[in-house]
């Protein structure tokens, strides 16, 4: 039995559906992104390994919090990447490969802006720890300034879970039962 073919679609609706595919060279860009962020990764390594007799506690938790960060914009990268690909351009068909990242299985666009949000919290808080320990090198306002932004990215990730909880079929349905 062969396949049903595929419906034919005019020439407008082509180009729109069609359209999606120039998103392929902004993911493109953003791995190359990435690999900037693994050679600043690497840097940031040698100096810690190579000077670190030079390092008192602090700056060694410093650096550390700098590779923490670098790697947490690294999975905040393919998030975007592989999600945006998978949600917004065409199925990578990755089930049942044994390294199909498990939060794919179930990603769509409110899904991924949810993870990109709580990611970006995560990225923040590592800025603003970072911050906290220098605390003493640094302008009050400039933190003061920090913990506002820090807050409202934390607002703004509630604020979103909340309106994809309640955007969602089965959560509507469940409300409206009680």
């Amino acid at each position: 039995m062969s396949s049903p073919a595929s419906p034919r679609l005019k020439p407008l609706p082509w180009v729109l559906f069609g359209s999606r595919w120039l998103q392929v060279p902004l993911y493109l860009g953003l791995i190359v992104a990435q690999c900037v962020y693994v050679v600043q990764f690497m840097f940031e390594l040698y100096h810690l390994v190579f000077e670190m007799k030079q390092f008192n506690e602090t700056s060694i938790m410093l650096s550390v919090l700098g590779l923490i960060d670098v790697v947490m914009i690294s999975n905040l990268l393919i998030m975007v990447i592989v999600g945006g690909y998978e949600t917004f351009v065409s199925r990578l068909r990755l089930e049942g490969h044994p390294d199909e990242p498990e939060w794919l299985s179930h990603v769509n666009a409110n899904v991924l802006k949810v993870k990109l949000a709580t990611a970006i919290i995560g990225i923040s808080s590592i800025h603003l720890l970072k911050t906290f320990i220098n605390a003493a090198n640094l302008d009050h306002k400039t933190m003061m300034w920090q913990v506002i932004i820090h807050v409202t990215f934390l607002a703004s990730a509630l604020s979103i879970a909340w309106i994809d909880r309640i955007m969602s079929p089965g959560t509507l349905a469940s409300m409206r039962h009680e």
